[in-house]
């Protein structure tokens, strides 16, 4: 969401560059548009951060890249640890009862194999992606 909103304000940044003279922009037109100003510190950081990754040796590239492989590991294992509150398992067996796919993605926490095994089974017969949707959901898996 963030990165649309970014491109959308680096667009308008780019129209008002191109249909205005460089010379008649003041600051305060500049401290009019908020948006276009609070986007490109951030452009700006994303950018730097893309310059630093692009100049370092492919060891150093390779082993930046396992860090956050394995913290992408610890976070998965930590929310996978911790139990979610009995009103969610509630909500999510309600919601398995009425649109199976969309209990079995809220649950996984994206969309994988379990997802689409549901979406099919739900389409083709209703009952059984109900269940298959209520067993991924009550299940520990």
């Amino acid at each position: 969401m963030a990165v649309l909103f970014a491109g959308q304000a680096f667009k308008a940044l780019a129209i008002t560059v191109t249909t205005t003279n460089p010379t008649s922009v003041t600051t305060d037109e500049i401290v009019a548009a908020p948006a276009i100003t609070s986007a490109v510190p951030a452009m700006e950081a994303v950018s730097d951060a893309m310059k630093e990754f692009k100049n370092l040796t492919k060891q150093e590239r390779k082993e930046r890249i396992k860090e956050v492989k394995k913290e992408i590991k610890q976070f998965k294992a930590d929310k996978k640890n911790n139990a979610a509150p009995s009103t969610n398992t509630l909500l999510l067996v309600i919601l398995a009862l009425l649109l199976p796919p969309l209990a079995v993605y809220l649950h996984q926490g994206e969309i994988n194999g379990k997802f689409w095994l549901s979406l099919i089974l739900t389409l083709l017969f209703f009952i059984p992606g109900v269940i298959y949707a209520l067993i991924v959901v009550l299940g520990n898996g």
